[in-house]
């Protein structure tokens, strides 16, 4: 993996010496230029969770991903740094074990990163805080019961919801690759229900969910529906910086 390249493509230019400070700036800078998205599950394109592979595709293609790819990458990133980084195994929402890829990393402190789940934390938590952490305007809580972890994100009436549970057991890239696979094929996953591509801005979030457009600025969202493949096309190019080849 040339490390160059990829900081390029998170338009990253601050320091780089492992510390909190370095890994909350490549976390926000992954989340605002690299896109949460499943549009090879939509064309029928496998992945594969092979570090060259997903460095080609978002480092060097500058295309996005979902968590097995986003979360995998960004571990190896951190590892190249000389960050210390273990993968867990997180279930979403009460999915099954390897359902979706987080990462502890442990410096000073433990922290959790995840760029790879979406409209989720900008910046990572600290796992060991058990009071709300604020990451862009937004509350998440961090809880435990017995050696399961649980994230929580609190909704716009203040009640909170858990977002993934998850335990500190060491994982291994191919630990995933099964529920990888189910998550491209089967007709029960979300990615095989509709196509996404997401990021953060440092105001909101701006989506493609099928044909409709959202932005969402300040608390306040917008919504337009696209008339055609050419117009999802020319917004993936505008808000996305994706081409898709082929």
């Amino acid at each position: 993996m040339d490390v160059t390249t990829y900081l390029q493509r998170l338009d990253y230019h601050s320091p780089l010496e492992p510390s909190a400070e370095t890994l909350r700036g490549l976390h926000r800078a992954h989340m605002m230029t690299v896109p949460f998205e499943n549009l090879d599950i939509w064309l029928g394109r496998p992945i594969v969770l092979d570090e060259a592979a997903l460095y080609d595709k978002v480092a060097r293609r500058r295309r996005g991903g979902f968590c097995y790819e986003l979360n995998g990458l960004f571990a190896a990133l951190l590892r190249a740094l000389g960050f210390d980084v273990t993968l867990l195994s997180a279930r979403a929402h009460g999915g099954p074990e390897f359902d979706h890829m987080a990462l502890l990393v442990q410096l000073e402190q433990r922290w959790l990163a995840d760029v790879g789940f979406g409209d989720s934390f900008v910046e990572p938590l600290l796992l060991d805080e058990r009071g709300e952490q604020i990451r862009n305007g937004q509350g998440y809580r961090i809880s435990t019961d017995g050696d399961e972890w649980r994230m929580a994100a609190r909704g716009e009436g203040g009640e909170w919801a858990d977002e993934f549970a998850f335990t500190l057991q060491p994982r291994q890239p191919g630990d995933y690759a099964g529920m990888c696979h189910y998550h491209q094929t089967s007709p029960q996953s979300m990615f095989t229900q509709k196509r996404i591509c997401s990021r953060a801005t440092p105001d909101g979030r701006i989506s493609l969910s099928n044909r409709q457009l959202i932005i969402t600025r300040n608390g306040r969202r917008q919504e337009r529906e696209l008339a055609t493949d050419d117009d999802c096309t020319a917004a993936l190019r505008e808000h996305f910086g994706i081409v898709l080849e082929g």
